[in-house]
């Protein structure tokens, strides 16, 4: 037991209580053991590099290229993306594609390089190959986007052979060679069974670093190591902390030669490392950046997307699947506790929401209206009629929302255990017995959602759910979690999984555990509601997880570091291709300051998962319980949710369509000024709003960052052209926010329905934006709606693009009367 150990022991008796502290323990010893037994030990292992350049065989899209040691097939997609696999790995299965893997470009063409390699040749993309390995990623123009150089594995071998050079004796991936070896025909040596491999890789000295899942520390990832493991991190987190609950290998690098995303298709245990690079440095050479990534096992396979940011995102969402697309109601605000007493206190915090004139749209209930903490079941003392009172909320125009965990209380006569026994449904280890964690119900055995018969199972349990009267669905404790008072509070590694059938043991399963969860939920509620577009939300995933629904920041710290993390999980995600997700408003572990609390709720109200929720032992999030002032401030932040509805519902058919998230860095459109790219304190909502929440205590004036053009402070009408820093006022009662000169979009009017706000053009400029209708909980696809604005006869002119009447009221906004704004440079 280490330090770190000790610390989370402390906080896990504090949280669950000293007996269920106590088995905890005993939990833990447990895996510790299992994996004793069952994983293999780290003995003698042999290091291999590529080795030097045999041939080629030319196939449609890229061809496979052979070295000493190992194979590499490149393989261009017809959308641009490229494909790169080691030592035969094709990009199929994997848990991150949607549907089949995308067809290729016939038009991609292999031939041999003039330094003995190899070229591909495509429209969007030119790969080149080194006769040694190293894979360059170049613009049709020429322009370096990524090189990476040539990997290493280490081999355990199965007779444990001499050591054939460890780190120590090559190391990095770019190193010495091994000596040669007997190899099997795809390159690898014989005996070898597993292997841990590293893949360094060089980008612009210019270049920024994004992505890699929900990361307190970002959006731009600075120099350091992040890990590849979803975890729960045992208390309340902060900016250091790291890392979360839902980790991707997916990286978005931007620079000045262009943008790309790089995804390393595998699931393992993993770290990369990332730095920055240097522009001139030492002798006026720069120092390109670096990341170099190390998996402990899994095959080396990785797709690269090069263009705009974004046609980078619309590429990944065409290849990991389009997002799901939330209800309507669901980008309204929405109340969650853990610790609603019962039927009657849920009530009376709707009816305090209505008393005052606030919107609500959901409350959630967390895991203390389950009988005993048990899954798919209702505490009938706390909640006796618990589809009533979702009937009597949903006339008043609020949706309950529950909590679903994974765990099942290891309990006979439980209908869920009982359930989940008769089919075998349950993870064993390596000796066939079911293992058995510790969570909130006891000790509890865990459905292996990589088995497609498990998720079939499973997703018709939600059934129950929706009996009860429940929308929607949050899942929680999905890392997988198991309470454990030393190491990690996961699955013991050894335990098995189908794996789709070919098998394999929670290294392998273990991040792709909560995205197949959600998976299940998805498709039960489709099948259970095949007219109703699911909700959804989960705390873990991976890669492709947007494809059954969204996220949120999990127990975020309350605290004004806290805030700031929010800020960042929700970009980085996006960039990550999950566009829905939300931070606990208020933070989840302790009691805010009035000030605190409506500067994060502010900040909350423009984006896409509008929650607040804390802890029980955190306080209530009522927005009357810190004051008037804060109350009529919340409330003006409310009203201004609801009015922008619309536009929130227009970017989430936006999403679903192109992948371009709702929250954008200020660097979405601008992405070669160096200046945005390091900026990490504002964000655009969609195309036509800049949102610049307060992150420090006692801040009424702040400064922002702004792209080029110009932009209207949408409190005063104040016009500052870009680019450069402004400074804004942020009273107490208002965040910063500017809109786009010449946007176009659409809100909430006086009557309830939807009116169009154009802010006005700079003079001699044009502009436009897009509404996309609400089409209903259903499927229906939904058109969209192109307007232009532009000056005539001095007014300012809104438009169909199609030349259409108009349809919709217009309100201009910005027109001519105020000073330009102060612009910094």
């Amino acid at each position: 037991m280490d330090g770190r150990d000790l610390v989370r022991s402390v906080r896990m008796v504090r949280a669950v209580g000293a007996v269920q502290g106590l088995r905890s323990v005993r939990a833990a010893w447990r895996r510790s053991r299992a994996d004793a037994r069952a994983l293999p030990r780290r003995g003698a292992e042999r290091a291999r590099v590529p080795g030097e350049a045999r041939g080629a065989e030319r196939l449609p899209g890229g061809g496979v290229m052979h070295f000493a040691r190992s194979s590499l097939r490149v393989r261009v997609a017809a959308g641009g993306a490229v494909f790169c696999g080691w030592d035969g790995a094709g990009p199929e299965p994997s848990y991150a594609l949607a549907g089949a893997c995308p067809a290729v470009d016939p038009r991609a063409v292999l031939e041999p390089d003039t330094e003995g390699g190899w070229r591909i040749v495509s429209e969007r993309v030119l790969v080149v190959v080194s006769r040694f390995g190293a894979v360059e990623v170049r613009t049709p123009g020429g322009a370096l986007l990524r090189r990476e150089l040539p990997p290493r594995w280490w081999h355990r071998v199965a007779d444990h052979a001499p050591d054939g050079g460890g780190e120590a004796a090559g190391g990095g991936a770019a190193g010495g060679e091994a000596a040669e070896e007997a190899v099997e025909p795809d390159g690898r040596p014989a005996g070898a069974v597993t292997s841990r491999w590293v893949q360094r890789a060089e980008v612009a000295a210019d270049a920024r670093f994004f992505g890699l899942g929900g990361r307190s520390a970002g959006p731009r990832l600075r120099d350091g190591t992040y890990r590849l493991w979803n975890a729960d991190p045992g208390g309340a987190f902060g900016p250091g902390d790291d890392p979360l609950y839902l980790t991707m290998p997916v990286q978005l690098v931007v620079a000045d030669a262009g943008t790309h995303l790089v995804f390393h298709d595998n699931s393992w245990d993993g770290r990369v490392a990332l730095q920055e690079g240097v522009e001139g440095a030492g002798s006026g050479h720069d120092r390109p950046g670096t990341c170099e990534v190390r998996m402990d096992g899994g095959p080396l396979r990785y797709w690269v997307l090069a263009g705009t940011p974004a046609r980078v995102l619309q590429g990944w969402t065409a290849l990991t699947g389009a997002p799901a697309l939330p209800p309507r109601w669901a980008l309204g605000y929405q109340h969650a506790r853990w610790g609603f007493g019962g039927a009657d206190e849920v009530r009376r915090v709707v009816a305090g929401y209505r008393e005052r004139g606030l919107p609500l749209s959901a409350v959630h209930l967390d895991i203390d209206h389950y009988d005993g903490h048990r899954v798919f079941t209702v505490d009938r003392e706390r909640f006796p009629d618990l589809p009533g009172l979702a009937g009597e909320l949903r006339a008043a125009g609020v949706r309950l929302v529950s909590i679903v965990d994974p765990a099942v209380k290891a309990e006979p006569g439980n209908a869920v255990y009982d359930g989940g026994a008769a089919v075998d449904a349950f993870v064993r280890d390596a000796q066939g017995q079911l293992v058995r964690g510790e969570v909130w119900s006891g000790e509890s055995v865990y459905p292996d959602f990589t088995d497609p018969r498990v998720r079939k199972w499973w997703g018709a349990l939600y059934a129950e759910r929706l009996a009860q009267g429940f929308a929607g669905v949050w899942h929680d404790m999905n890392e997988p979690v198991s309470f454990a008072a030393f190491g990690e509070a996961t699955l013991p590694r050894s335990a098995r999984h189908d794996l789709e059938g070919h098998g394999g043991d929670h290294r392998e399963a273990h991040n792709v555990y909560g995205l197949a969860m959600a998976q299940a939920a998805f498709e039960g509620l489709c099948e259970l509601r095949p007219g109703e577009r699911p909700f959804l939300f989960s705390r873990s995933g991976w890669a492709g997880l947007q494809r059954y629904g969204g996220t949120w920041s999990g127990d975020v710290a309350t605290g004004w570091p806290g805030l700031r993390a929010s800020l960042s999980l929700v970009l980085g995600l996006g960039l990550c291709g999950v566009p829905y997700s939300g931070p606990d408003v208020g933070g989840f572990s302790g009691v805010p300051s009035p000030e605190l609390y409506l500067r994060w709720f502010q900040l909350g109200a423009y984006l896409p998962l509008f929650r607040t929720h804390s802890a029980l032992w955190a306080g209530r999030r009522e927005p009357w319980e810190y004051g008037a002032e804060v109350l009529a401030h919340a409330g003006a932040a409310l009203r201004e949710r609801t009015r922008l509805l619309p536009y929130f519902v227009t970017l989430g058919q936006l999403a679903r369509l192109s992948g371009a998230p709702y929250v954008r860095p200020v660097w979405w459109s601008s992405p070669r000024d160096r200046a945005l790219r390091d900026c990490t304190d504002a964000f655009l909502l969609g195309d036509a709003l800049l949102v610049a929440p307060v992150l420090e205590a006692g801040a009424v004036r702040r400064a922002v960052r702004v792209p080029r053009g110009r932009w209207y402070d949408t409190a005063t009408g104040r016009a500052y052209d870009g680019p450069g820093r402004v400074w804004v006022e942020a009273p107490l009662s208002r965040i910063p926010v500017l809109a786009r000169a010449g946007a176009v979009l659409p809100v909430t009017g006086a009557d309830g329905g939807t009116e169009l706000e154009a802010w006005a053009p700079a003079v001699g400029r044009t502009g436009g934006g897009v509404v996309v209708p609400d089409c209903g909980d259903g499927w229906r696809r939904p058109e969209v709606e192109r307007f232009t604005s532009r000056w005539e006869g001095g007014r300012v002119v809104v438009e169909r693009r199609d030349g259409s009447p108009v349809g919709y009221p217009v309100r201009v906004r910005g027109l001519p009367g105020e000073d330009a704004g102060a612009v910094d440079g």
